[in-house]
């Protein structure tokens, strides 16, 4: 009986952080399902590891029978065979292949000053001729000129915001949604719909504004999120489209900014946490605050959307200093202490990569023979055709055996080398970051060069409770789940 039809369209097959599927497995850990049919491999996933976790661990434990039709696997008859992993590998490396080409496409298109974006400025739309070109939105165009006019005739970021809240003027994401556009920012708060600094802050400093076309801000690998770029490796080309601010009111706002821009002195202005301090809610950095109490001067930290708009806009995710610190020095505490197994796990994790890495060169060494005893047959029946010794049909076939034989084992080879340049290199674990860990004996209290040298994030969430997200934190996620797969084998 067909329980349900699960589907997961405009999402990638990359990777299994997708609704349906989740939910379809919600059903099987629910005992609703125990058959899953789908048209081919490639539709039920296209990360090789994933796929073969859940095909060859998760659905067995599980009792739930697997079916892709075309590939003629269904797991009740015991059809998997030893080239299910080669078809998942393949599935996955034809979509890093059209993934590349994607972008290569792309980047093309930037370097010729064509827009490629999914979403254009505050103040453009696509062309109704082209669409790779932009042209002036006309209401939105005059929210930007008046920005630059505010700000040039002295007004500061927030007061700006301020202005533009007060006579309920959408915010560029509110504007988009409202024209239909399924846009969303990450940074702000559900149901709002509000200018901040940071808005204003980035119309001022948009060169789209002035007619340059300025793209490839960000870089996203085929699995992974989207990681900003370097200003100096934006694509950027000049005079792509009308522009909104014309050249005198750009110069002059650029030069404010410029003044307006604070030093900060690390020592006596600068909290050892400035710019590491995140609210869990809205994504606001959290101002520093200060009160006396019997005295003495208490710091501690808000969020600065709660600072700037009020309760309306987000909570105050008020945290002292004295206990942040306290919380963050007894985590590193335990981090510390728990080096030497850390050590050990590294040691380990690096034997068995090594060891793989000289299993994956000998398979290759091996299928490199067979190509080339292959090569060496395939001139051999040539020579015995040419001598009158094989009928032609009988040389065409030869051949074209050969041919397969070579082709299926170059492909082979092919995999296995891509496999191995994507296995962790054994020093990826050798960075500043986890030898300064390794060798630290114990940190009493913490000062700038700690925070700076440790930590990434700090995200405040309310009633005390902080997530911190390390510098290191990427290569222990990677070393803990080798070790876990290492251990389930």
């Amino acid at each position: 009986m067909l329980h349900d039809t699960y589907v997961d369209d405009g999402y990638s097959g990359t990777n299994f952080n997708r609704p349906a599927f989740k939910r379809m497995i919600e059903d099987v850990e629910d005992g609703t399902v125990n058959c899953i049919i789908v048209k081919d491999l490639s539709r039920f996933g296209r990360d090789y590891i994933d796929t073969g976790r859940y095909l060859e661990r998760y659905f067995p434990d599980n009792d739930v029978r697997f079916i892709a039709v075309t590939d003629n696997i269904d797991s009740f008859k015991h059809s998997y065979d030893m080239l299910l992993p080669i078809k998942n590998v393949f599935n996955e490396q034809y979509a890093r292949d059209i993934s590349k080409k994607v972008q290569s496409s792309f980047k093309v298109k930037q370097t010729a000053g064509e827009f490629v974006g999914a979403f254009t400025s505050y103040g453009y739309k696509r062309s109704t001729a082209d669409r790779h070109k932009l042209v002036i939105d006309e209401y939105p165009a005059r929210i930007v000129r008046r920005i630059f006019q505010l700000y040039i005739s002295g007004c500061g970021k927030l007061r700006i915001a301020h202005i533009l809240n007060e006579e309920n003027v959408l915010c560029p994401s509110e504007y988009k949604k409202v024209n239909g556009e399924n846009y969303s920012n990450c940074n702000r708060l559900e149901k709002t719909s509000y200018w901040t600094y940071s808005t204003i802050n980035n119309v001022l400093k948009n060169q789209m504004y002035i007619g340059n076309m300025v793209q490839g801000k960000t870089k996203r690998r085929m699995k992974g999120n989207a990681k900003p770029v370097s200003p100096d490796k934006w694509i950027v080309v000049k005079n792509t489209h009308e522009a909104i601010i014309d050249e005198a009111i750009w110069k002059k706002s650029q030069m404010l900014l410029t003044k307006r821009t604070r030093n900060l002195d690390l020592n006596n202005n600068m909290s050892i946490f400035a710019g590491y301090l995140v609210c869990g809610d809205c994504g606001r950095a959290l101002a520093k605050k200060y009160s006396f109490y019997a005295g003495t001067k208490k710091y501690r930290y808000e969020c600065g959307t709660y600072t700037r708009s009020g309760r309306a806009y987000c909570t105050p995710h008020s945290i002292s200093h004295a206990v942040l610190e306290q919380i963050i020095l007894e985590d590193l505490k335990v981090i510390i202490q728990n080096a030497e197994n850390l050590r050990e796990l590294i040691a380990s994790q690096a034997k068995q990569i090594s060891t793989s890495k000289q299993m994956s060169d000998s398979e290759i060494a091996k299928l490199n023979e067979e190509l080339l005893s292959v090569q060496r047959k395939k001139k051999r029946i040539y020579q015995d055709y040419s001598e009158d010794m094989l009928t032609k049909s009988e040389y065409a076939a030869y051949r074209q055996d050969y041919l397969d034989k070579e082709k299926l084992l170059t492909t082979k080879i092919d995999v296995l080398s891509e496999k191995k340049q994507e296995d962790p290199d054994i020093d990826i674990f050798q960075n500043p970051w986890i030898e300064r860990l390794l060798s630290m004996n114990s940190v009493e209290h913490l000062d700038r060069d700690i925070v700076i040298e440790m930590i990434h994030k700090i995200i405040v969430y309310e009633n005390h409770r902080i997530k911190i997200i390390y510098n290191f934190s990427e290569e222990l996620d990677t070393l803990f789940t080798l070790s876990h797969e290492a251990c389930s084998q």
